[in-house]
């Protein structure tokens, strides 16, 4: 993991316009390896108020929003060979948890709620489809990739958002949230209107 970063805050209307900007360059560096634009969701295994570089974006437990990136198509070290063409969210979070706990700071429900509303916005603004073979939790990568919790556990970042909740249940349950944040609360009229 690369160092702790100050970040900068921003808006969700502030992110959407950095998501117009940096659309098409996202795109072409995906495109340069034949790939799609992705998004992949993280945490940072640290405390609350602890942000990352390796990460484009950073979500605090209070829900702000940082940026960690001057362009969203920077390529950032966020995710074992997906990180071409590919924005890193990241929740900080999760110091000390292990496959069976979250720790003493587990995600908490506003940082939950955040991640969703900036997955709807980056989807809606940068045109990335809203399925799970384009906007995946690390585990979930990892799983595709033999690191995650289907074999040796190495990456499971979101896995589960809440203790007790059922193991791989975090990517659907985000993405079930951005998907009713992007059609009713954040839907692209009221997007571009932030």
């Amino acid at each position: 993991m690369a160092g702790l970063v100050r970040g900068q805050f921003i808006s969700l209307g502030e992110l959407r316009d950095r998501a117009l900007t940096d659309r098409d360059e996202l795109w072409q560096t995906a495109r340069s390896v034949d790939r799609e634009a992705k998004l992949y969701l993280h945490w940072t295994a640290g405390r609350y108020g602890q942000f990352y570089d390796d990460y484009h974006i950073n979500i605090d437990a209070d829900g702000s929003v940082y940026i960690t990136a001057d362009n969203l198509a920077e390529i950032k070290a966020h995710t074992w060979r997906r990180n071409t063409g590919a924005i890193g969210i990241a929740l900080a979070c999760c110091a000390g948890a292990t496959s069976n706990s979250l720790g003493d700071e587990p995600p908490t429900d506003i940082q939950i709620e955040c991640l969703a509303q900036v997955v709807a916005v980056l989807c809606t603004c940068m045109d990335i489809p809203l399925n799970g073979a384009h906007v995946m939790t690390h585990a979930e990568a990892a799983n595709l990739d033999d690191y995650g919790p289907d074999t040796t556990w190495e990456r499971w970042d979101l896995w589960f958002l809440k203790d007790g909740d059922q193991p791989g249940s975090g990517g659907d349950i985000i993405r079930g949230k951005a998907s009713w944040y992007r059609d009713g609360e954040l839907n692209e009229s009221r997007v571009k209107g932030l």
